[in-house]
């Protein structure tokens, strides 16, 4: 993936700028995806865009299976958001068992910040719940902080359809909660934490394509500081996605709307530091690192 995506960089430089945006118009035209994608409005990927494309190109449905559709599904970069979604899911199902192997009945609670259909949490009970299906015996709650509601709605129909008959998530105590959210303020994040802190409970927060890859370090600082008031959070772990520092991935996200902030997590881990939260575990893909963050103990 790596190598292809070198080469339709070094292809990319060499067409002359005016066609690159007639070419760009041109995909817009002729594919939802790619209109998102090249021509929207936002300077963020919207969640349900976001959740398309992972689907891979076999599994797309009409109006996102054009040829041109598909081809984006199956490109370098597409395909490492896929594999993005799948680590990190993985990391949270693990941070999960650890936490929950001794907590027996204890409430579960999953804060998915910038979430849109929270498709990582989704994922990781999946997991979960196939490892290790006395670990979901409790009631088990999903707050997606999000500005738009839309994506959180598709979420809880696809909740819905996990849990019932027949689906992988069937027989789970499973609420889903939409909590309209922007990371630039973080007092709804910091009363939500509070609230669920007064309580015995398993609090987990996760972000994937979200508050690590697009905001700048003081907002990255003040959610997680939300997520530690005071110091007597029960806020357990938190996993996200941070976007690669390496010449490849700082050149292709040259050519994107999207204004990513390539840190790595080694820069990341310095960062979080400053928030009392330490890197435990890392996995990587294509161009985003993928963390497990543990809070550190007051001393």
């Amino acid at each position: 993936m790596r190598s292809e995506l070198a080469v339709a960089e070094r292809r990319r430089k060499s067409v002359p700028k005016f066609l690159v945006r007639w070419m760009m118009r041109w995909m817009a035209r002729r594919s939802l995806l790619a209109r998102d994608t090249l021509r929207g409005n936002s300077d963020v990927l919207g969640g349900l865009s976001t959740y398309i494309l992972k689907l891979g190109e076999e599994n797309l449905v009409a109006p996102f299976n054009t040829n041109l559709d598909r081809r984006l599904a199956a490109s370098p970069a597409v395909m490492s958001m896929r594999i993005r979604l799948q680590q990190l899911a993985h990391l949270l199902a693990a941070g999960l068992y650890h936490d929950l192997a001794t907590r027996d009945a204890v409430p579960l609670h999953l804060l998915s910040i910038g979430g849109g259909t929270a498709i990582d949490c989704l994922n990781a009970l999946i997991l979960l719940r196939k490892s290790h299906p006395p670990a979901l015996e409790r009631p088990v709650t999903l707050h997606v902080l999000d500005p738009d509601p839309e994506p959180p709605e598709f979420g809880a129909r696809a909740l819905a359809s996990l849990t019932s008959d027949g689906g992988p998530l069937n027989g789970l105590e499973v609420d889903f909660v939409h909590v309209p959210y922007s990371w630039k303020s973080t007092a709804t994040l910091e009363d939500l934490v509070r609230g669920l802190s007064s309580s015995d409970s398993v609090i987990a927060a996760s972000t994937e394509g979200a508050l690590f890859e697009y905001a700048d370090d003081p907002t990255v600082l003040s959610n997680l500081e939300a997520l530690h008031p005071d110091g007597n959070s029960k806020v357990t772990l938190v996993t996200g996605t941070v976007t690669q520092a390496d010449t490849l991935t700082r050149e292709f996200i040259t050519t994107s709307r999207f204004r990513l902030m390539p840190r790595g997590h080694e820069t990341f881990g310095a960062l979080v530091q400053q928030a009392r939260f330490t890197v435990a575990q890392v996995r990587s893909s294509l161009l985003s690192d993928q963390v497990l963050l543990r809070p550190v103990p007051a001393s």
